[in-house]
C-alpha cells in the first residue's frame, strides 16, 4: 500500500515561493508517476503538474513557466516549486501516484492516479 504524506504550505504574499514536498512509502520501484492536483472551494480538481519515471515533466497552462516539478528517487519524494504566486493559486494541494509510467497526455488526469495524499493548504494573500 502506497502512502503519501504532503508537507510544505502555508501562507503567503502575492509574488512569493513556495516549496511542497510529497514523501512516498510503500513504493516497489522507481517506476512511477507522480503529480501535483489543487482544488479550491467550489471548483473541481485541477492537476498542475506531473512527472514521469524518465523525468518527463507536464504543466497545466495556469501554472507553466512558475512552478517546477522534481523528484529524488532515493527518497521517493516529489516537490513542487511554486514561484510568482498569485491570490488564484490558493487551494488545497494533493500529491498523486500512480504506479507505472503513465502516457504523457493522461498525466494530469485525475482519474489516473490510485493514491493520494491527505493534502495541503497554499493560501495566497495580502
Amino acid at each position: 500500500q502506497v502512502r503519501l504524506v504532503e508537507s510544505g504550505g502555508g501562507t503567503i504574499q502575492p509574488g512569493g515561493s513556495l516549496r511542497l514536498a510529497c514523501a512516498a512509502s510503500g513504493v516497489a520501484n522507481n517506476w512511477y508517476t507522480m503529480a501535483w492536483f489543487r482544488q479550491s472551494p467550489g471548483k473541481t480538481r485541477e492537476g498542475v503538474a506531473a512527472i514521469g519515471p524518465d523525468g518527463q515533466t507536464d504543466y497545466s497552462d495556469t501554472v507553466k513557466g512558475r512552478f517546477t516539478i522534481s523528484k529524488d528517487n532515493l527518497k521517493v519524494t516529489v516537490f513542487l516549486r511554486m514561484d510568482s504566486l498569485k491570490p488564484e493559486d490558493t487551494a488545497m494541494y494533493y500529491c498523486a501516484f500512480r504506479g507505472i509510467s503513465l502516457p504523457y497526455s493522461s498525466r494530469l488526469r485525475e482519474d489516473e492516479y490510485y493514491y493520494w495524499g491527505q493534502g495541503t493548504q497554499v493560501i495566497v494573500s495580502s
